[in-house]
C-alpha cells in the first residue's frame, strides 16, 4: 500500500517505465523504449548503436529487477516498483545512476546526430516524446537537463538527473 508522499512520487514514476501501459513493468517495456527511439531516428536496430541501445535496455531491465521483482515473475508490479524503490534506490542512487548508464549512454549516443558526445535539447525532446513523455513536457524537461546552458546535453547531465528523477527524497 502506498501510504507516504514520497511512495505517492515514486509510484508515479512507475509509469515511465511501464511503456505498454498494461499495469506491470516488464523486459519488452525497455526494448518497446529502444525501438521506439530508434525509428525516431531512423537508426537500424542490427547497427552497432542499435544493439548498444538494445544491450543497455536489456541492462536496465535486469538492473531495475534485481532491485524490484520480489517474486522472481519477471515482471515488477505498480507494488513492487514501490517498495523497491523506497528500500532499495532512495538509499543508492548512485548504485541506480550506474545501472541506467549504459542505456542512457546509447540513447544519447542514438540522438547524438552530429556525433559530438551530446545530443542537442531539440534532439533530447524528441528522445523523450519517443519514450511517451507528452510534448508539453518533454521541452521543459530537455530544457532543464541542459545544466550548464549550452544547447546540448550530455551523460554528464543526463545520468545524474534520471537516479535523481527516481530516486526522490523524503
Amino acid at each position: 500500500m502506498v501510504n507516504s508522499e514520497y511512495e505517492r512520487r515514486i509510484a508515479a514514476r512507475f509509469t515511465t517505465f511501464d511503456q505498454d501501459g498494461n499495469g506491470h513493468i516488464d523486459r519488452s517495456d525497455f526494448s518497446g523504449a529502444a525501438k521506439a527511439l530508434l525509428a525516431e531516428f531512423g537508426v537500424a536496430a542490427r547497427s552497432d548503436k542499435g544493439q548498444a541501445l538494445y544491450g543497455g535496455a536489456e541492462a536496465l531491465w535486469q538492473g531495475l529487477a534485481g532491485i524490484a521483482d520480489r517474486d522472481g515473475d519477471q515482471r515488477i508490479t505498480r507494488e513492487e516498483f514501490v517498495t523497491g524503490a523506497v528500500k532499495r534506490l532512495r538509499d543508492k542512487p548512485d548504485r541506480f545512476a550506474e545501472i541506467a548508464r549504459p542505456f542512457l549512454h546509447a540513447a544519447l549516443d542514438v540522438a547524438d546526430i552530429d556525433g559530438d558526445g551530446a545530443a542537442t535539447v531539440a534532439d533530447t525532446v524528441r528522445a523523450l516524446t519517443a519514450f511517451g513523455v507528452p510534448e508539453e513536457l518533454a521541452g521543459p524537461v530537455a530544457a532543464a537537463l541542459d545544466t550548464d546552458g549550452d544547447g546540448r546535453i550530455g551523460e554528464a547531465e543526463i545520468v545524474p538527473a534520471f537516479a535523481r528523477y527516481f530516486t526522490v527524497p523524503e
